[in-house]
């Protein structure tokens, strides 16, 4: 725990050296907020709620979230500082581990930059706290899911477009492995794939209720690609 530690503090600094968290947290907020009041749906149905918000969460998250993760692996690899990472007496998974919650930290600021938005739907009518807490709740398991996947991908590559861009086709395919499977397939094999869709859970959270399956669900692919982000450390220790 003491060497995770270590590390989380160590990328939380350089993280927010770079300017990158900054950009991404703004952006992230100013594109929510134009969005849910563009569509201005809680003023048409005059229903207190986050529905636009929390319906557009796995898509732009999954654009958003590789963005933070493609720089921690892939400019170790490039910088070639990874040597030295392998020469220190840390053990790889505290490296991971250290990595992904830094880089959770800034997930959660993003969430947090729209902190704005239930505060104004709650003033202008009667917001349903379960669905706002779930929807939060929800939206940092999909981004833990996003991110475990996104330095999986950054530990794979020097070149940090290919880690954003492979990033973000991946995530979005896990949003929407339940609506491609809808359209294009039926019986057991479209149960299976609304199963392992990350939207189709995201949603389940967001309603309010909190299925242990859901919260099991989402730590299992974070708890896989961390294992994978893990192995291929190591390979590169042996290589």
């Amino acid at each position: 725990m003491r060497e995770t530690l270590a590390v989380f503090r160590k990328e939380l600094r350089s993280l927010f050296v770079s300017p990158i968290p900054y950009l991404v947290a703004i952006v992230f907020s100013a594109f929510m907020t134009w969005f849910v009041f563009e569509k201005q749906i809680f003023l048409v149905l005059r229903q207190a709620n986050l529905d636009s918000l929390f319906g557009l969460l796995p898509i732009v998250m999954a654009v958003v979230v590789p963005a933070i993760a493609m720089r921690m692996w892939s400019e170790e690899i490039r910088g070639e500082t990874i040597e030295t990472l392998m020469t220190s007496p840390v053990r790889v998974r505290h490296l991971v581990a250290g990595k992904f919650l830094a880089a959770m930290v800034v997930v959660a600021l993003c969430l947090a930059a729209t902190a704005a938005l239930p505060v104004t739907v709650s003033v202008l009518g009667d917001i349903d706290t379960g669905p706002m807490l779930g929807g939060y709740l929800g939206a940092l398991l999909l981004g833990g899911a996003y991110l475990s996947i996104g330095l999986w991908l950054s530990s794979k590559t020097r070149n940090q477009i290919v880690a954003f861009l492979v990033g973000v086709v991946a995530c979005i395919v896990l949003a929407l492995v339940g609506q491609i499977g809808s359209s294009a397939t039926g019986g057991d094999l479209q149960r299976f794939l609304s199963s392992i869709c990350a939207r189709d859970r995201f949603d389940a959270i967001a309603r309010g209720v909190v299925d242990l399956r859901d919260v099991a669900y989402f730590g299992s692919i974070i708890a896989f690609f961390l294992y994978l982000n893990v192995e291929s450390v190591e390979n590169r220790r042996h290589a």
